[in-house]
């Protein structure tokens, strides 16, 4: 447990932003990079490390932007390159670090790559991507189905086969198989890199398919159950993937080759989304010699929220498998899933009035663990999840395919509101915005908030310039077992230089700290 100089990534709290939804310069309703530059200072006065940006690459936005048309270019709505140098510019002088959202297994069915390799069985891109003949009679090679709803193959007339896609059927997925697709990404990733980018949060790495064919049917999950939650509420839920969809071995390689690219650099970062039957092992292999970095971590992302014993499950069973490393991203929130202080209060029965101090003792646990920590706009203010969106209003394609019984991933997604009393929030001078505004979210509007001494934004800005000096926090990535009662979470952060117990007590709603 040597105290050391750890890399910024090791103990970064990480501040995510979905652009569509943050701040609109030009009164399209839809926010865009420049907007998100007129905002860093906001972000740099919370004490974050780092901006992570979601996909803002050109894109025909059927998924807003997780289907990429050209990951070499900014898709108009959000603004131009040039836009995006001066954000990286203006964030690099107030000490921010930026992360850009790289989606590797699969593009949109307009980029350049798939219109050609669609095309015929002979041209030069066409095992770009994962191409396989109808079983005798007719049907998909396997049974395989996508996150998004219905079979994960769809037909091509033209080549008189079936591509994969893990997602939309616009969505189509790359053939990691050939190693000419890793280098075009390789590429990808040192056009961005040699622009300052500071790190990539890879998208689903898990979904990224390397195997070549035969592929194997998924075997069906023992463990399911219908039920009320998104997980089961789709057959898609009902097999077991890791045996043969996901996390397939083979993805290793393009770990190892995007590694090894970062390595060309200085203090690059890589942290890799993913999922699986089984998680922690997922993870374990992601993270190995000379791969990426960490993993992004979906133990806290539960749809429904974790009452306080299922907190203390999940963490532990993430540290006892990383404890004394920095290879962790936790999070409570993020763009897929409801936002975190509604999850939390539905879970564990708490009153409206406890939210801004839940809030505020999520955000300092998450801060508290090891690893980094990636908060997700609005969670600095104590946003509320919303319920209410009409379905002609809803965006999400996933939503909107299993609606009204599922309403997706427009609730978290909705515009940042800036200042109670003006128009729209002050999120855009539009008459119409791509989401529509919570009125609710007014009220805690984030430049007000910013300026009121007892905000959840004014503490945790607190808390965070506290935390910057707590050598068991910043200098070692070591935890000790976590204890407490039912409603507490308890443990020591260790280095050589400080022993330091972190008590977060969830009937109280307050964290308390003492050296040992």
């Amino acid at each position: 447990m040597a105290s050391k100089t750890l890399a910024w990534w090791e103990t970064a709290v990480i501040y995510q932003i979905y652009p569509r939804s943050y701040q609109d310069s030009n009164d399209d309703g839809i926010g865009d990079l420049p907007g998100i530059t007129s905002r860093l200072d906001y972000i740099a006065k919370l004490g974050v490390d780092a901006v992570w940006i979601s996909p803002f690459f050109k894109s025909p936005q059927k998924d807003f932007g997780y289907d990429v048309s050209d990951y070499c270019d900014v898709n108009p709505e959000y603004g131009t390159l040039a836009d995006f140098d001066a954000l990286l510019a203006k964030a690099h002088s107030l000490n921010l670090k930026i992360m850009v959202d790289i989606v590797p297994a699969h593009c949109s069915d307009q980029h350049a790559w798939f219109i050609e390799s669609s095309a015929s069985r002979d041209n030069d891109k066409a095992d770009w991507f994962h191409w396989v003949d109808p079983m005798p009679d007719g049907s998909p090679p396997t049974n395989w189905l996508s996150f998004f709803g219905g079979p994960a193959w769809s037909w091509e007339p033209r080549r008189q086969q079936y591509y994969l896609h893990n997602f939309l059927a616009s969505q189509p997925n790359l053939n990691h198989a050939n190693p000419s697709v890793q280098n075009a990404l390789m590429d990808i990733a040192r056009f961005w890199f040699d622009r300052g980018v500071d790190g990539f949060r890879l998208d689903a790495v898990h979904t990224i398919n390397a195997d070549a064919p035969p592929y194997k049917n998924n075997l069906a999950n023992p463990e399911f159950e219908p039920g009320p939650l998104p997980q089961q509420q789709q057959p898609f839920f009902r097999q077991l993937h890791d045996s043969a969809q996901l996390n397939q071995p083979a993805i290793q390689s393009f770990s190892e080759s995007f590694r090894r690219v970062a390595d060309e650099y200085s203090e690059r970062y890589l942290m890799g989304e993913l999922h699986g039957d089984d998680p922690i092992a997922a993870s374990q292999a992601f993270t190995a010699k000379d791969r990426l970095h960490a993993t992004y971590n979906f133990n806290l992302l539960a749809w429904e929220g974790l009452t306080v014993e299922e907190l203390k499950a999940a963490i532990t069973k993430a540290i006892d498998a990383f404890n004394g490393t920095g290879r962790l991203s936790f999070a409570f929130s993020n763009h897929d899933v409801p936002r975190s202080v509604t999850r939390q209060m539905e879970r564990m029965g708490l009153a409206v009035e406890q939210q801004p101090a839940l809030q505020l003792l999520l955000l300092k646990l998450e801060t508290c663990l090891i690893g980094s920590a990636c908060i997700y706009q609005g969670e600095e203010l104590a946003l509320e999840d919303v319920r209410t969106i009409p379905i002609e209003q809803m965006q999400d394609p996933w939503g909107i395919e299993f609606a009204p019984v599922f309403l997706g991933r427009d609730t978290c997604r909705t515009p940042m509101v800036w200042k109670e009393n003006a128009s729209n929030g002050d999120f855009s001078k539009a008459n119409t915005t791509w989401l529509p505004i919570d009125a609710r979210h007014l009220k805690r509007a984030a430049l007000d908030e910013a300026a009121r001494p007892n905000s959840v934004y004014s503490n945790f800005s607190t808390f965070l310039k506290w935390r910057k000096n707590q050598p068991a926090i910043m200098s070692a990535n070591t935890m000790s077992e976590i204890s407490g009662s039912s409603t507490q979470i308890i443990f020591d952060r260790i280095s050589d230089a400080q022993t330091l117990r972190c008590v977060f007590d969830f009937e109280s709603l307050s964290a308390t700290f003492e050296e040992i």
